[in-house]
């Protein structure tokens, strides 16, 4: 049996067969590729089984794209893609920040400027007179 991450034992959800055993964690059933896996966890095991239908479809696709039957070429032919998809949005998300941070000190930056300027204009407007 494979134990997963705590990140996603936390979010794993119920299945119509699952056991639970005296310290809370879960038996949850899930299909991948015409297997059967069951994975030990403790929460909401609804994510659990969304991952699984994801990797089902991703190895289906692969499968239908390369006509490969060995399953484990398939499987690892799914991961490399998943992991690709993952490296390309951590990439994006990354970008993002940076853009983010950029624009959020150019606001500061005019804040900066404005409150400055209205400290020193009712200085100079008291002066005047």
């Amino acid at each position: 049996m494979q134990r997963l991450p705590k990140q996603l034992e936390d979010r794993v959800a119920m299945l119509g067969t699952d056991q639970k055993s005296d310290s809370g964690e879960q038996l949850v059933q899930v299909e991948i590729y015409n297997q059967t896996y069951s994975i030990r966890s403790d929460g909401d095991n609804s994510y659990i089984l969304g991952l699984a239908e994801y990797v089902d479809q991703k190895m289906r696709e692969i499968a239908s794209g390369t006509m490969t039957v060995d399953s484990l070429k398939v499987a690892i032919l799914a991961s490399l893609h998943i992991a690709d998809e993952l490296h390309r949005m951590n990439s994006n998300h990354a970008q993002s920040d940076a853009q983010l941070a950029s624009r959020s000190a150019e606001c500061t930056e005019l804040l900066d400027r404005v409150i400055k300027h209205r400290d020193i204009a009712p200085q100079e407007f008291e002066v005047e007179q």
